[in-house]
């Protein structure tokens, strides 16, 4: 059974993530041969603030 997390720094609309979640499920299921009704998708959204890059948080940019 396929766990898939994504995690991005922002947020993305219901839309975004409804098609995110047919891709990488049709992806899964055409090149691993994994059901589609087996296939989890977690979305985790995080604040700017709580992700870094090169020693800056994503907020300071």
């Amino acid at each position: 059974m396929p766990y898939v997390n994504i995690r991005i720094a922002g947020s993305l609309s219901r839309e975004q993530k409804a098609r995110i979640a047919e891709e990488i499920t049709d992806t899964l299921a055409r090149l691993a041969d994994k059901p589609a009704s087996y296939t989890y998708i977690a979305f985790d959204e995080l604040p700017d603030e709580n992700w870094a890059i090169a020693g800056k948080l994503l907020d300071e940019q």
